[in-house]
């Protein structure tokens, strides 16, 4: 084909009024533009079309020249199970294990025993080199870090050789379980000197963590769940300074745990705006600011009972949307989650999805793909300046740790949540499989026997707990 043929064309030149024009007449209204508009959770728009955005700087990870962890839970309460799953994960494909402790807001009704017996028992015989390890916050999350640290040394496994992340977040624990087992002010001075012992230990990687999947669970927006990962954040790094760690060196010790669900491109500005954020609190801070390090889970509450293979889908456009957005790590929930503890073929199915995203698919060889885009830098722009309001509103509230205290974070997300209850019951948004297209006969599903676990209350202070809810158990409440 001559190619010159299509340059030497005289095509019209349409702009933007040009396509406006055309909505008109084809919608029968001057307003009909208008209907095409949607409103997020938050109350921000979103536009049928945008045009390219101008001079935009790409938003990536650190670590651009090797793949994003392909991470696996462990959750099973039988800790020799759970080693088995962790043996095949890693000899099929996954490159991280995530220990997720019963207790843990995060466990969703099951979890490894809580103690070095079960840890230990969980890496028997696991080859840890160019492995990434992350724990879950729990309720003993600081003694994780004391097993952790003894068996990897009675291995003689070299930590330089992995990545590691211990995930201590004070604020999603409060929020998760209701329970602090200290006061708020013992806990900011004891949080301190137990940093320092940290260091001390000269272990790399991530120590404390903001968590945000614990809003999101239990139904936060997307601007909601980054301003409070911000609010943890800084109270991080105001612990880090009560330890007289220099800020420049204590940042890259503090990473981000979040959710995203099947609304593709909102997750992946969700991730993009969490990274021109943080950068914006170092600046602040007045130190050079390093990338975010990002654990991207895919969401609980997206998940549903009815027509669970729906969820396989779901998990995977979440999964892309994190690997596209930039996150460094991921877990994919399995699809039979909401009916109990996945089995292997479940969690086969879950670690599939990555390792064709990453060894199939390439996800990974284009950093921050969304650069440019209209769209996705709008969405990304608007998240930043909603999620800095609600970041700010914490302060005002004395901060995450009293503002959970005094229940109005918990109130916000109330709100949230009922709107996008009302939203589906209306049938203003719909759930594939559970309010449209249901299927006449619902297949059989097939999990491990585990008994669900259920945490006594254990703590000094209580504030209203925020648990994970499915949007599909909410609507038979709602109604």
């Amino acid at each position: 084909m001559d190619r010159s043929v299509l340059t030497k064309a005289d095509f019209a030149t349409i702009g933007r009024r040009q396509w406006l024009e055309l909505v008109a007449r084809t919608l029968g209204s001057e307003t009909g533009y208008e209907s095409l508009i949607r409103h997020r959770d938050d109350g921000a728009s979103i536009a049928p079309l945008y045009e390219p955005a101008e001079g935009p700087s790409p938003i990536s990870r650190g670590k651009t020249k090797t793949p994003w962890k392909i991470v696996q839970r462990l959750d099973d309460p039988d800790p020799g199970r759970a080693n088995e799953q962790a043996r095949d994960d890693l000899e099929n494909g996954a490159t991280g294990l995530s220990f997720v402790f019963a207790g843990a807001p995060n466990a969703f009704g099951y979890g490894l025993p809580a103690s070095r017996e079960g840890l230990e028992t969980v890496l028997n015989n696991i080859p840890l080199k160019n492995v990434h390890l992350r724990i879950d916050v729990h309720p003993q999350s600081r003694a994780s870090i004391d097993w952790l640290a003894e068996i990897l040394q009675e291995k003689r496994a070299d930590p330089a050789e992995m990545t590691l992340s211990f995930g201590i977040d004070p604020a999603s624990l409060f929020a998760g379980t209701g329970r602090l087992r200290m006061s708020i002010e013992a806990l900011e001075a004891s949080m301190p000197p137990s940093l320092a012992g940290f260091f001390a230990m000269s272990l790399p990687g991530i120590l404390l963590e903001a968590d945000g999947r614990v809003f999101h669970n239990a139904g936060a927006t997307e601007a909601q769940e980054l301003g409070i990962m911000l609010a943890s954040a800084v109270a991080h790094l105001k612990m880090f300074e009560e330890a007289r760690q220099p800020l420049i060196y204590a940042a890259p010790h503090i990473g981000f745990a979040l959710a995203v669900d099947q609304n593709q491109f909102l997750s992946m500005a969700k991730i993009r705006a969490l990274r021109k954020l943080w950068a914006r609190v170092q600046e602040a801070c007045g130190i050079a600011p390093a990338p975010a390090n990002i654990h991207a889970e895919t969401s609980y509450r997206m998940m549903t009972v009815r027509d669970p293979e729906a969820n396989i889908l779901r998990t995977t456009i979440a999964a892309f949307a994190a690997a596209a957005g930039g996150a460094d790590s991921l877990s994919v929930l399995p699809h039979t989650i909401a009916h109990g503890l996945p089995n292997s073929f479940a969690r086969r199915i879950a670690r599939n999805e990555q390792l064709i995203l990453a060894r199939e698919s390439r996800l990974d060889s284009v950093a921050d793909t969304s650069s440019g885009s209209g769209g996705i830098e709008a969405l990304t722009a608007s998240l930043c300046e909603k999620a800095w309001d609600e970041f700010s509103r914490i302060e005002e509230e004395g901060g995450i740790l009293r503002s959970l205290a005094a229940g109005h974070v918990q109130a916000r997300i109330a709100d949230a949540r009922t709107h996008r209850l009302d939203a589906l019951s209306r049938g203003a948004c719909t759930i594939v499989g559970t309010t449209l297209y249901k299927q006449d006969k619902e297949p059989a599903v097939s999990t491990l026997e585990a008994e669900r676990q259920i945490m006594p209350p254990d703590g000094a202070i209580a504030c209203t707990p925020l648990p994970a809810s499915r949007l599909d158990e909410g609507l038979g409440e709602h109604e």
